[in-house]
């Protein structure tokens, strides 16, 4: 009668486990299935902008300097002061410039003589007409020299040729400078619409980039503003230093005057449009710089799939290559996917 106990106690103990073991089976296989939502790769036509930076500078950057050497006298203007043209901005001392003409008055007068005295004589039959011609000649040397005088005393003072500001003041009072060594650097800003961004370009940037395009600029100066600007000229040869070829925006700064040297950031409109696959932002996977994975679907099965990234934008994200338009993705639950995974489509 026990051991009847027993071997019915058993199979009750056995039936229980292999119930168990059954549910715990399909517990499993439940739940290797996953549920994921999908969605259709698309494209889209876009602009292709080019994005770029540089420093500020004007149309037009100019050394002032004398034409001849002396003592500074006085220059009257500090850097970043801003002057109209015309302006006095510095000057040579003049004792000896005044000097010089004072030498050559002195010496036309003396050429002026020598001439009337030849002509007397010549009509008395006591010089020659070649004697006269010589003295003649020297009259007009001398006044020559003194017009050579005159010209370069003019230029023993520096005017303002456009309205600007000053850069740099190399020289101050009571310094000695050479003809033609710097004085001051300025920068021209005629009706404040002189101010330009420089920004280096890749060749095939460049190749894209025409005169006149236009382009949205932002300044480290001004973190709340944005400038319209155009393209105002391209360098027809790379620059050596930095390898990239410049290209010049023109800004259109209304009341504003930044800095010589202050950075900016444009965004220029070009002409060009690229068709580039557009899809969900969280659909991405291992995203890295411009490389990144996606899962796309087949056959209720997931196959991780490389992408290379163009640009964000908002909850998007546009791709140069990877995928094709019409291609599922798996846009959720995409950290418990793997290639082996079974998938459950839902809406």
């Amino acid at each position: 009668m026990n051991k009847k106990i027993t071997i019915f106690l058993l199979s009750i103990l056995l039936t229980t486990s292999c119930k168990e073991e059954k549910k715990e089976s399909k517990h499993f296989e439940t739940a290797d299935v996953i549920a994921v939502k999908t969605v259709a790769v698309e494209s889209l036509a876009l602009g292709s902008n080019i994005n770029a930076s540089g420093l500020v500078t004007t149309e037009n950057e100019t050394t002032y300097s004398f034409k001849i050497g002396g003592v500074v006298s006085g220059v009257f203007v500090e850097e970043g002061q801003f002057f109209r043209k015309g302006q006095l901005l510095a000057t040579l001392d003049e004792t000896e410039i005044r000097a010089g003409l004072n030498q050559s008055d002195l010496n036309i007068q003396k050429n002026e003589r020598d001439y009337k005295r030849a002509t007397n004589l010549y009509k008395d039959s006591v010089y020659t007409l070649e004697q006269v011609q010589n003295t003649r000649t020297g009259l007009d040397i001398a006044r020559r020299q003194k017009d050579a005088v005159a010209f370069n005393a003019r230029y023993a003072k520096i005017y303002a040729t456009a309205d600007g500001f000053v850069s740099q003041k190399v020289v101050n009072k009571g310094e000695i400078v050479g003809p033609g060594s710097p004085v001051l650097l300025i920068n021209e800003t005629s009706h404040n619409n002189n101010y330009l961004l420089k920004v280096g370009l890749t060749d095939t940037e460049w190749a894209s980039v025409k005169i006149g395009q236009k382009a949205v600029v932002t300044l480290d100066g001004y973190p709340d503003k944005k400038f319209e600007a155009f393209v105002f000229r391209k360098s027809q040869a790379a620059d050596r230093a930095i390898g990239s070829f410049q290209v010049e925006l023109k800004l259109i700064m209304n009341d504003s005057k930044p800095a010589v040297g202050m950075f900016g950031k444009a965004d220029i409109n070009t002409d060009q449009s690229e068709d580039l696959i557009v899809i969900p932002y969280n659909s991405l996977l291992e995203a890295d710089g411009n490389k990144a994975f996606v899962y796309v679907i087949t056959n209720n099965k997931v196959k991780k799939r490389p992408v290379t990234i163009a640009r964000f934008e908002n909850d998007k994200v546009f791709l140069k290559d990877g995928l094709q338009k019409g291609d599922k993705i798996a846009i959720s639950n995409s950290a418990y996917l793997n290639e082996q995974s079974t998938i459950k489509i839902i809406k």
